[in-house]
């Protein structure tokens, strides 16, 4: 593995010294994110702003994540606003606070301006919480259905936000903000029919944890039912 990185990074270079910029992008989107961080952040300094404003804008998020906090406050010190922007857009809720916690106050400011509003006020929410709890590792993003919503219209539903949620293959069912069920996309995958009512799929015994436990108390609980997700409630 470590020749191939070194080999790797010589390709790089001789792209970089011979400008073939479509070449090196090309190279770069196919790779996963975290590969994409670790590739960048060897490479001198001057030329990260140039590699990183190559990358799809979905890549470029990817890997600014998997970035160290220091790499990632020198990029945006050099991102224009609108570079900044179109990052951020592409954060889920909970990969921003692991940012903004690392951040210096004026970097943390320039980051929340160029948030939208309902973004950066879940943020904040997030912050507010205790260190290591379960409300301070939590994200705000999740697929939230009603009662007497279909399974046709349930699916239609994942289809058009599910995208824009960190996680949605388990859907929680809620009124007025209460926590009543949850149900998972193969539960709707394999409902008898699309005009059956999740109400008649939701489980209602939901394990959840409230948003001061432990974060050590929420992995046993995840190693325990082998969940992928586990809701996060208050008060």
């Amino acid at each position: 593995m470590t020749e191939l990185n070194v080999t790797f990074e010589k390709t790089l270079d001789k792209l970089l010294e011979e400008k073939k910029y479509l070449t090196i992008k090309d190279m770069l989107s196919t790779m996963a994110g975290e590969d994409v961080a670790a590739i960048i952040q060897e490479l001198p300094e001057k030329v990260v702003p140039l590699i990183f404003r190559l990358l799809p804008k979905e890549v470029a998020s990817d890997a600014f994540v998997e970035m160290e906090s220091d790499y990632q406050e020198k990029l945006i010190e050099c991102f224009s606003d609108s570079e900044l922007t179109e990052i951020l857009d592409e954060l889920y809720v909970n990969e921003a606070v692991d940012i903004v916690e690392e951040m210096p106050a004026n970097v943390v400011e320039r980051i929340l301006s160029h948030i939208d509003s309902e973004k950066r006020n879940a943020i904040n929410q997030i912050l507010q919480y205790p260190e290591n709890s379960a409300g301070s590792i939590m994200t705000t993003e999740y697929i939230s259905l009603r009662l007497g919503t279909t399974v046709g219209q349930a699916i239609n539903l994942i289809r058009k936000n599910g995208t824009d949620k960190k996680s949605f293959y388990t859907c929680y069912v809620t009124r007025n903000r209460k926590l009543l069920g949850r149900l998972s996309v193969k539960d709707l995958l394999l409902a008898k029919d699309d005009e059956m009512l999740i109400d008649d799929l939701m489980k209602s015994n939901v394990i959840s944890v409230n948003t001061h436990a432990d974060q050590e108390e929420v992995a046993q609980i995840f190693s325990k039912y082998n969940f992928m997700a586990l809701p996060v409630v208050d008060k």
